[in-house]
């Protein structure tokens, strides 16, 4: 039973990428508004009406009924949160300046002379550990955009008539981009909640962004985050997800549209049609996703079979509450624990030393689910740099049979079918690239470059991200992370090399303008046991423990009404990337155990998939 109703204006489901409910694109009108009134009715809507809960040990697709005492907390559309107070030139929305009143420097700038365009390979870690992270960051959150217009559309200059632009600019002594008479970077400001206007809730002081799914880790990218768009994804037979066939394959529903999000320039090429935008962003980043739309239907089948007399409703949910299960799983003791080490995770009450079947009841009614804008808009877009720029399309043997560019296949999925498996046996073989202060030039140059010769930079993006959102500089945060606040340049020497700090030097006029996206970035990891500097960190596990202890429907709950049963708990804890991997590939049949590690044939050797752990469903039998 639905919890409440919204009213949306809905478009069929298989015209178009565009036509979800999600409606981030918003209306282009000659108002002041930069967001249609009819999205902004919806939005003040859901957040003014309580629903009524309904006890159910399936968690709603919005989020709201979560905690029962406070059945709004983690909706979505829910404004980000802080962990320190914002900072914006006027004190309400305006880009914070210089303490010496003058502008911040440009992000390109800050970009391309404090960051190296430089390929150093990870030696431990393969891509997938890089795009998993990227798939938890889209679930966690999405900024709603104000419009899909491109404010340097003419000749590259900044088309001041675009609603919430705010340009990037480029310098005139870029060695790349100014031969090429570029003058800025497409930059669009987020929505955020003076824009929406709500009448129960005027906005006083600084405004705060609006992130479209719920703030929960629920595979909003997979089932969506209002009933329409679940509605819209759901096949309502036999408990299945909507799919194409691709050779008896299953893949994303398919549009033909081309958009900012999907680019289509010839009669083969689609885009796959998805809760989330971003599906069809990058070819690795897609099929992750496509992984877990097939575990979806993968485990409806199988407890179809278990369970003959399960109806439509119940094969959906059950399979969708245990795919949930096992990505937060991976999520936190498997992918989590290498990110922030498995000592801070169990000193920080992420994680626990449990028995297979224990139950850990750590929820916290009284704590309000968050994303932290901060963590969204900043300190978690430093992992960018491990992104790399060159995909191998790798033989079951694990020989190279060729590379493609990033830049050539950003928004442009069509690969995905023609070469799914060697695709993702690169994605689990493959290096990342080095956490460290170097990035790939495919993302700094050539971001979503389409048919130009050059693209945006993702670098200089994070960095006007922050600012659009913003966020408290690195010196404040250095303080609240309880380190030493620098008091000038040289104070900054305990946490970052002196060779960056000279580069700061020479780009920010004052040690206290140091962004916390720049200044996080440049910190010496600690002690080699996370992939993160201290300060980073310090956010980090803010932000997970709250993700976790706010959240009833968390896999391991013990709560009667939302519980798994001992045993089935039990199984959930075998999940693994590995075998999603081997189970929603088309015909892969081997991998290492630790997916997120690179293969060693002593400590972590390619085996058959027949060695991978299974969560065995019959436990699920009734």
């Amino acid at each position: 039973m639905k919890v409440y109703l919204f009213v949306f204006v809905c478009v069929l489901f298989a015209l178009s990428v565009e036509g979800k409910w999600r409606a981030k694109k918003v209306q282009e009108n000659e108002d002041d508004s930069p967001v249609s009134e009819d999205l902004k009715e919806n939005i003040c809507e859901m957040h003014r009406v309580k629903p009524h809960c309904q006890p159910s040990k399936y968690r709603t697709i919005d989020g709201s009924c979560n905690n029962v005492n406070h059945s709004l907390w983690g909706i979505a559309y829910s404004k980000f949160s802080r962990i320190l107070n914002a900072e914006y030139g006027d004190g309400i929305s305006t880009f914070q300046k210089s303490v010496t009143g003058h502008e911040l420097p440009s992000p390109r700038l800050i970009s391309k002379q404090i960051y190296t365009e430089k390929s150093v390979l990870d030696p431990e870690y393969t891509i997938a550990m890089m795009q998993f992270g990227q798939i938890m960051a889209h679930d966690m959150s999405f900024g709603l955009e104000a419009t899909s217009k491109s404010c340097c559309s003419h000749k590259n200059k900044y088309d001041q008539s675009v609603k919430k632009c705010d340009a990037i600019s480029v310098p005139k002594d870029d060695l790349f981009l100014a031969p090429q008479d570029v003058q800025c970077m497409h930059f669009i400001r987020n929505v955020n909640d003076a824009d929406l206007d709500c009448p129960a809730k005027k906005v006083q002081g600084a405004v705060s962004q609006i992130s479209t799914p719920t703030v929960f880790l629920d595979l909003s990218i997979l089932y969506g985050s209002t009933p329409e768009q679940e509605k819209a994804l759901r096949s309502y037979e036999n408990g299945l997800m909507k799919t194409s066939l691709k050779d008896g394959y299953e893949f994303p529903p398919h549009n033909t549209k081309s958009s900012k999000d999907c680019f289509i320039d010839s009669s083969k090429d689609f885009c796959y049609v998805s809760s989330d935008d971003r599906i069809n962003q990058n070819p690795h980043l897609t099929i992750i996703q496509v992984y877990y739309l097939r575990e979806h239907n993968r485990l409806a089948r199988k407890l179809s079979e278990i369970n003959p007399h399960w109806d439509d409703e119940k094969l959906y949910q059950e399979a969708r509450r245990i795919n949930i299960a096992q990505y937060q799983y991976v999520s936190y003791y498997e992918w989590l624990t290498i990110f922030l080490g498995d000592q801070n995770m169990l000193d920080e009450k992420m994680i626990y030393h449990y028995s297979g079947d224990e139950y850990v009841n750590d929820y916290n009614p009284n704590l309000q689910p968050k994303i932290f804008n901060e963590h969204a808009n900043a300190a978690y877009r430093f992992f960018h740099t491990q992104i790399e720029g060159h995909l191998e399309l790798l033989t079951e043997s694990r020989e190279i049979i060729s590379k493609i560019s990033l830049s050539d296949y950003y928004n442009k999925p069509r690969i995905i079918e023609e070469h799914f498996d060697n695709l993702g046996r690169g994605l689990v073989t493959q290096q990342s690239q080095l956490t460290d202060a170097n990035y790939d030039t495919e993302i700094l140059d050539y971001l979503f470059k389409h048919e130009r010769s050059y693209g945006d930079d993702l670098r200089a993006v994070d960095i006007q991200r922050g600012r659009d959102h913003g966020v408290a500089r690195y010196n404040d945060f250095r303080e609240h992370c309880k380190l030493k606040r620098a008091k000038n340049w040289e104070d900054y020497l305990d946490l970052i090399p002196e060779a960056d700090v000279e580069k700061l030097k020479q780009v920010y006029e004052s040690f206290e303008d140091v962004e916390l996206s720049v200044g996080g970035s440049l910190e010496k990891i600690v002690d080699n046991a996370t992939l993160s500097g201290p300060t980073l960190l310090c956010i980090f596990i803010e932000q997970f423990y709250n993700t976790r202890v706010t959240d009833r429907y968390w896999f391991e709950s013990g709560d009667p009404e939302v519980a798994f049963t001992r045993p089935q708990l039990a199984e959930i804890r075998k999940s693994s990337f590995a075998r999603l991997f081997c189970d929603n590939s088309n015909n892969v049949t081997r991998v290492q155990k630790k997916a997120f590690d690179i293969d060693d044939e002593h400590e972590n050797p390619i085996v058959p998939c027949s060695q991978i752990p299974v969560v065995d469903l019959s436990k699920w039998k009734e």
